[in-house]
């Protein structure tokens, strides 16, 4: 009997089982994780979970019920400590487990300040676990002060909720704006005003000098001479996939685990999916952080896994809520060379285009127009420039062109 053993009990290792199980496989699946609690989402946890909205089962992707009825064996709480690609066996402990199929599903891990700067002082956080954001919540309090440091999404997003609770928030990036590595300046000149608009300070442009404090931190010098006071730091800077651990097996690794095609690492047991792997797409190795990116990834991975030989397309999304905002990305913006504005009442929506090419969209509040837009890039179709940025366009027309 055939035994799959998936490592990372996260969106993607959940996706994974739960997909084998549903198209009828039959042997022995086995899920790891590191953490002591099934599963779940983390989108959450930096926004409704935070603040307070949300009890931590609701968080769970799928109750623990769900695995036992299943037959997937959950092994929480206990990390993997080594591979034998030889013998085909997962060291757990003083526990050996065989397997058949071994996929990696271990996500990414965010990147810390340096110690040498005070990133190891007490009361800087990152956020990406709910052991993170718990440590973090009890500093959410009216009248603290905050530094985020990273102006993307994650530091954005916990910037809204930290002012929604009456914390004093700056930010700082150290690009010429927020969100330049992942939207156009249209995008972030929205986002600025959002923010600004509820009396979070914007700092573009300046770096993090180091963090003060003896043991606690208690300030920050930035990069332009200025200095501010802080009770606590969020981290936002990025993630680096977890593919150390595949790593030290002998398995190829570029930006994050290398995979072809189907999934599939350089050693043909053994398949990865999720924040950890990256895939050939636009001709490059290519990693995508979502939800969305999971879930499918790790979908195709077990279709294959039972003989399907399928390419993984990807079709990307993307969401964000900040304030009563909710942000909704569609497609890839790589390459793009111009930006069409669409406005229709309080919505607004970008429309990246490469030429003549529709690549991506934006959508504020908008989810009209980012479904139009999703549908319209996962379907090839590209409507022009100018019919998009026409107020009077009849959108949903454009789908049966």
């Amino acid at each position: 009997m055939s035994h799959v053993v998936a490592i990372g009990a996260g969106q993607a290792g959940s996706s994974l089982t739960a997909k084998l199980r549903a198209m009828g496989f039959d042997g022995d699946i086995t899920l790891i994780g590191e953490e002591p609690i099934p599963p779940y989402q983390r989108p959450p946890l930096s926004k409704a979970y935070l603040l307070g909205e949300m009890e931590e089962e609701r968080l769970y992707l799928r109750p623990q019920v769900f695995y036992e009825e299943q037959k997937i064996s959950l092994r929480l709480g206990k990390p993997v400590s080594a591979i034998d690609r030889t013998s085909q066996t997962v060291t757990i402990g003083d526990e050996q487990i065989q397997y058949d199929h071994l996929v990696f599903t271990t996500g990414s891990t965010p990147r810390n300040l340096p110690a040498a700067i005070g990133g190891r002082l007490k009361g800087v956080h990152v956020v990406r676990s709910l052991a993170d954001v718990d440590g973090m919540a009890p500093a959410f309090q009216p009248g603290k002060r905050a530094l985020i440091v990273g102006g993307g999404y994650i530091g954005l997003e916990a910037a809204a909720v930290a002012s929604k609770l009456g914390v004093g928030v700056t930010v700082v990036e150290m690009a010429d704006r927020i969100l330049q590595r992942v939207a156009c300046p249209e995008t972030s000149d929205y986002f600025r005003a959002l923010h600004t608009s509820h009396g979070v300070d914007i700092r573009e442009g300046i770096g993090l000098e180091r963090l003060l404090g003896d043991e606690y931190v208690t300030g920050a010098q930035f990069n332009d001479g200025s200095s501010i006071d802080v009770d606590f730091v969020i981290v936002g800077v990025g993630i680096t996939p977890n593919d150390q651990l595949a790593e030290a097996t002998g398995i190829a690794v570029e930006n994050g685990i290398k995979t072809n095609a189907y999934g599939q690492t350089s050693d043909p047991h053994i398949w990865a999916a999720g924040d950890c792997a990256s895939f050939p797409h636009l001709g490059q190795q290519m990693r995508i952080e979502s939800v969305g990116n999971a879930i499918d990834q790790a979908e195709c991975v077990a279709e294959n896994i039972m003989g399907a030989q399928k390419i993984y397309a990807p079709k990307p999304w993307f969401w964000s809520d900040q304030f009563d905002i909710k942000l909704q990305i569609a497609g890839l913006n790589i390459g793009y060379d111009r930006v069409v504005v669409r406005k229709t009442d309080d919505a607004v929506s970008h429309w990246y285009y490469q030429s003549d090419r529709l690549l991506a969209v934006d959508a504020m509040n908008d989810p009209r127009n980012y479904m139009i837009g999703k549908r319209l890039i996962e379907a090839g179709k590209h409507p022009m420039p100018d019919v998009i940025a026409h107020p009077k366009t009849d959108m949903k027309a454009l789908l049966k062109a």
